[in-house]
């Protein structure tokens, strides 16, 4: 197969995270994998170019493309507030989704190999307007595009997405030569050219699979082949009802692809709302790879092992390690007060070593895309603690603004001595506060969103310095709830009382529930209870045994919270 990605085919949307987006890494990880796997070489993964507004203007108005250069109109596609929205560069993302399907179908039909385009199948788009992340409809302009080049055969379309394709309907509903089959979790009403299946809620893998069967016979005989191989099928998914399996996804598709042998064909990720919505996508690789039913280990962490193979080719000296000794240094090894000014992170990162590991882990790439420049690190002292800050323009304001600020030393909790977060903001002064992006307890402006890929670096710095993991306070429920998978309370006690409480809560969206706790809603055995910050770790080792696993327990069991009349 070949497959087509980029690394813009990220979405730069700072909020994307909060709602129920697209997993903005899904093509990122499922690439990683695949090549982790072997399934493909670097050789097999092609860069597609932005597709041309010629291209667009087959299949859309020129009203609605016009429209593109208001922040307000891509706000709505994507259900975010326009604030967040940088046209140029979301623009970029979309128009190389765009591209790569059409380079795809161009592709299999050239080589014969199935094509995988890793952002696509944006089957919401409608020829004069968009809507649920879908700004163009990408199948509709490649289909446009090879009939412009002279191809004339017959198209299949088989849409596995959980909701209906109503876009591909109304740019290709009235299309004889276009055959578009789907298989749906939600009735959108009748879709003209569509031969629809409807699931009900919670259907599971046996019922969607004999679907999968019935709607593969009805296929007429096809030249081309469009596969949306949806992940919000799976249950659990935060924009589906069905109930599928990761196990029944890959069966579909394995389904599809052993009907599919010999045809030219093109495979799209189109929806997923979920953590497992990149296993999906993976899993079609794996299938057009090795025909393989093989699972993808439910704790492999994609992103952990992208950040862990970079660090390995980081040496310490790019960093900042060598034996030169600042006056700072020996001013503060003498026993007086340390100066201010720049110097060494922890006694080990320069500026430009922190500015030259937040480029190889991608992070000051993104943040550009955020429409920050002059990016670039600052050292001081603030109390006893060392701080580093990344310092950017705003390409709008042209103001230079806090975009990262941490607070760090090492401190020895227990047995171990652990690199200590005593402050860490991510800071996106271009973005706003509003219905769609709320403010969290403890927040100024909103997030950068990379808060995973801040908690993958903290990690790796304490990995480097020797120490035994990463230690914070967290102020709120969220912050704690965000880290409960990896890091844990100090005490028994605490995290007993912490895993009862996210037990009591599961019920109550985050957003809430952090509100509710900051506000002293919430009773601990029918008494008043208020949050307080304590001492959380990460082990940079985690023990296969808690050795008061017993304890923890006993308080769980002992508390039962609840949240108290307004």
């Amino acid at each position: 197969m070949r497959v087509f990605y980029d690394e813009a085919f990220r979405l730069p949307l700072s909020s994307a995270e909060l709602g129920p987006a697209i997993e903005t890494r899904r093509a990122d990880d499922a690439v990683h994998y695949l090549l982790r796997e072997h399934a493909i070489d670097r050789q097999a993964i092609f860069q597609p170019e932005v597709i041309s507004y010629e291209a667009l203007g087959r299949v859309h108005t020129p009203e609605y493309l016009d429209a593109f250069q208001e922040p307000a109109t891509l706000a709505h596609i994507f259900a975010v507030d326009a604030s967040d929205v940088v046209g140029d560069e979301l623009l970029r993302t979309v128009r190389l989704g765009c591209g790569g399907t059409v380079a795809a179908a161009h592709s299999t039909l050239e080589t014969g190999l199935p094509g995988l385009n890793t952002f696509g199948g944006f089957h919401h788009a409608a020829p004069d307007r968009g809507a649920g992340f879908c700004a163009v409809n990408d199948m509709a302009v490649a289909i446009a595009a090879l009939r412009a080049q002279g191809f004339s055969g017959r198209v299949g379309i088989l849409d596995f997405d959980f909701h209906p394709p109503d876009g591909t309907s109304a740019c290709l509903g009235k299309d004889p030569s276009v055959w578009l089959g789907s298989i749906s979790g939600t009735s959108w009403g009748q879709l003209e050219g569509v031969d629809e299946t409807v699931l009900p809620e919670g259907a599971g893998d046996t019922e969607y699979l004999a679907a999968v069967g019935a709607l593969l016979s009805r296929m007429p005989q096809v030249g081309l082949v469009f596969v949306l191989a949806g992940a919000d099928v799976l249950a659990g998914d935060r924009l589906g009802t069905l109930a599928l399996s990761l196990g029944g996804v890959r069966r579909r598709d394995l389904l599809v692809a052993h009907r599919l042998a010999g045809l030219p064909q093109v495979w799209l990720p189109s929806g997923g709302y979920s953590t497992h919505a990149w296993k999906v996508l993976a899993g079609v690789g794996l299938v057009l790879a090795f025909d393989s039913e093989e699972p993808i280990p439910l704790d492999y962490d994609p992103l952990a092992s992208r950040m862990n193979g970079i660090s390995r080719t980081i040496a310490s000296s790019d960093l900042g390690d060598d034996p030169i000794i600042t006056e700072a240094d020996v001013f503060g090894t003498l026993g007086g007060a340390r100066r201010d000014g720049p110097h060494r992170l922890l006694n080990f990162y320069t500026p430009e070593g922190l500015e030259y590991a937040l480029e190889r882990y991608g992070l000051l790439p993104l943040i550009r895309r955020l429409g920050f420049s002059h990016l670039h690190v600052v050292i001081d002292r603030i109390g006893a603690y060392d701080r580093a800050r990344l310092l950017g323009l705003d390409s709008a304001s042209g103001q230079e603004g806090t975009l990262i600020e941490l607070e760090v030393e090492r401190r020895r909790l227990g047995e171990g001595t652990f690199l200590f977060i005593n402050w860490l903001s991510l800071r996106n002064p271009r973005a706003a506060f509003s219905a769609l992006r709320p403010q969290l307890p403890g927040q100024e402006v909103p997030g950068l969103g990379l808060a995973r890929e801040m908690t993958q670096l903290l990690g790796l710095m304490a990995k480097r310095l020797v120490l035994d993991g990463v230690a914070f306070r967290p102020s709120w429920y969220h912050m704690a709830f965000a880290a409960r998978h990896g890091a844990r309370f100090v005490t028994a006690v605490r995290q007993g009382q912490f895993e009862a409480l996210m037990r009591d809560l599961r019920d109550v969206p985050l957003l809430d529930a952090t509100r509710l706790v900051a506000d002293g809603r919430v009773t601990l055995n029918d008494r008043p209870w208020k949050w307080e910050a304590d001492e959380m770790v990460r082990f940079r080792e985690v023990p296969a045994v808690q050795p008061d696993a017993e304890a923890i327990a006993l308080e769980r069991d002992r508390c039962r919270f609840a949240v108290a009349p307004a």
